[in-house]
């Protein structure tokens, strides 16, 4: 990595501090410790949340950044942002909004909204343009296919609807909502009932498959870049929704920005976390989660632990499989193997080039790909290929006068996990045909544009795995709208995010509350209000006051992926 003279913000790795942490009982007229593991989004909102309700909290991160995927790493002045495509509550008004004023993320921030959620294009040029204004996507779409105009127009009707219907869930644990807060939650539903069910009800797949244009057939399962498999009509609706009336832009600094504004929030609210800590083992006494220990032995006590990391490594990992009932079975022994049931791993290529990206075009592109390209893209599961300009997302992703495309495709995890385990050298050489594929297919697209490209930087669902510990290195954990969606959501409602006959414990995360980074921050909040009912707490909360415009400076020293990497082509 490139040097870089941004200023980090203190990073801890001192594990001596406060004897208080290292004794079983803590000094009497002193608040309840909590310990959490991980600092993801989940674990720093669990954080803060707990802060601010009069707990004292402590931060264990295996990792030197906080954020888990929520993350980005850096070379030769370019900036990879890994995680961030949309993100839910960047409007103000609603309640997944107020979660992230509460945790400081978007504090002196501004926020870059599109006009389009999506273009997809096939081999052949043709492209459908995923407009989030509903006129100008039925115009667009007509235009298109005008034989298909019945089922267009019961997209773009379906879609308006969605536009007067603001549900955002998250400030809550279900099982501790008012009679108001529940009668609110009617008066949105009960009128949209009918609504909600039949796109609930409506596989996008079968509803793709009823046009009579092949392109707009595949075209309408890759809205989410991708296409994610098993999803209903629902969450295309929402999410377009959302990103019309902008409350699904990308906020200045991008992913690992998010995390550092927590991180920040967290700090200023008293919170300390320590980096370059693995967790080893949850200590535990007469079925009472009492501690931590860390790799090398060192042990850390509290009156309550939140595990906000992979679910399975805290399972059967950190807590010996001890406790487990039939939802946590019916996760890890059931749903974990079947097909389909996590969310897809990917591959990333980051290519950074001199020059101006062509502002015409959109910023982010899915390739449908012919038979012969498809064959040449190393381990994956689809025939299409996503091209994100980020640069155009937010300022400081490249140097001056530079851009950032990144390339994604979803992958096999098995695949690129044996490589690296068996064989590093065809690992790396597999990399690089991913590398050199990106190369030739962005050439062919835009003659000229392979003598820009400085380097190609290339990160696999093995990587994923090893900075998260994330199962199969999925980026989202459970696959929503699969079989794990009620299962997931039973552990957060019935059991309230606790395990069978473990006390003082409580996960958090999206391998509790489902993916998406305002889901995962809301399991924070949800954890630290049921904790509250067992130690004895107030629940709090309150906005940010942050105003502090947002800088580059604020991203910290930004690590190289790994020690053999290249110039080309050579993450982790």
């Amino acid at each position: 990595m490139a040097a870089d003279n941004r200023t980090a913000p203190t990073e801890s790795s001192d594990l001596s501090d406060s004897s208080d942490w290292t004794t079983r009982e803590r000094t009497p007229g002193t608040p309840p410790r909590v310990i959490v593991v991980g600092a993801g989004v989940a674990g720093l909102s669990t954080g803060c949340y707990a802060q601010m309700s009069g707990a004292r909290t402590r931060v264990f991160e295996k990792h030197v950044l906080p954020g888990g995927c929520c993350t980005a790493w850096s070379r030769d002045g370019y900036l990879f942002d890994y995680c961030i495509e949309w993100l839910i509550g960047t409007a103000p008004g609603n309640d997944a909004h107020q979660v992230w004023a509460e945790l400081g993320a978007l504090d002196g921030k501004s926020v870059t909204n599109f006009e389009l959620f999506n273009k997809v294009e096939d081999e052949h040029g043709r492209s459908v343009t995923f407009y989030n204004d509903p006129d100008r996507l039925e115009a667009h779409l007509l235009d298109l296919s005008p034989a298909d105009a019945p089922l267009i127009r019961a997209f773009t009707r379906d879609l308006r609807r969605f536009i007067d219907i603001e549900l955002y869930p998250f400030l809550t644990a279900p099982a501790l909502r008012s009679v108001r807060e529940r009668a609110g939650t009617l008066r949105t539903v009960l009128p949209a009932f009918r609504l909600f069910w039949r796109t609930a009800a409506t596989p996008m797949h079968a509803f793709a498959d009823r046009f009579q244009d092949p392109l707009l057939r595949k075209a309408f399962r890759n809205i989410f870049f991708q296409d994610p498999g098993g999803f209903p009509l629902l969450p295309y609706l929402f999410n377009m929704a959302a990103a019309h009336h902008g409350n699904a832009g990308f906020p200045q600094g991008g992913s690992l920005g998010l995390a550092r504004s927590i991180e920040e929030r967290y700090r200023s609210l008293g919170g300390t976390i320590t980096y370059r800590a693995r967790t080893e083992r949850i200590l535990v006494e007469n079925d009472r989660a009492i501690g931590i220990e860390l790799r090398g032995g060192r042990q850390y006590f509290a009156e309550h632990v939140v595990s906000a990391c992979d679910g399975h490594t805290t399972v059967y990992g950190l807590l010996g499989g001890r406790y487990t009932g039939p939802r946590i079975d019916k996760l890890y022994t059931d749903l974990l193997h079947r097909p389909g049931t996590l969310f897809p791993a990917v591959v990333s290529a980051f290519v950074g080039l001199r020059g101006d990206l062509d502002p015409d075009e959109a910023h982010s592109t899915t390739h449908l790909l012919g038979p012969d390209d498809a064959d040449h893209l190393p381990g994956a599961l689809q025939d299409s290929l996503v091209v994100q300009a980020r640069s155009r997302y937010s300022g400081g992703f490249a140097p001056p006068g530079c851009s950032v495309l990144h390339c994604t495709y979803f992958s096999d995890y098995a695949h690129w996990k044996d490589l690296r385990t068996r064989n590093r050298k065809e690992y790396r050489r597999r990399k690089r045909e991913v590398a050199d594929f990106v190369r030739d297919f962005l050439e062919r697209r835009t003659p000229g544009i392979a003598d820009r490209i400085e380097l190609i930087e290339v990160a696999t669902p093995a990587t994923t795995h090893r900075y998260t510990g994330n199962l199969g290195g999925s980026i989202l954990a459970w696959k929503a709208f699969s079989d794990a969606d009620d299962v997931a959501a039973r552990l957060v409602g019935k059991d309230r995010m606790r395990l069978p006959g473990l006390s003082g414990f409580s996960m958090a995360g999206q391998w509790v509350g489902m993916g998406g980074l305002i889901r995962a921050a809301s399991t924070g909040r949800f954890a630290v209000q049921y904790l509250c009912r067992e130690l004895g707490l107030e629940f709090r909360a309150w906005e940010s006051k942050g105003d502090e415009p947002w800088h580059p400076g604020k991203l910290g020293h930004l690590p190289q992926l790994d020690r053999w990497s290249a110039r080309e082509s050579e993450g982790s």
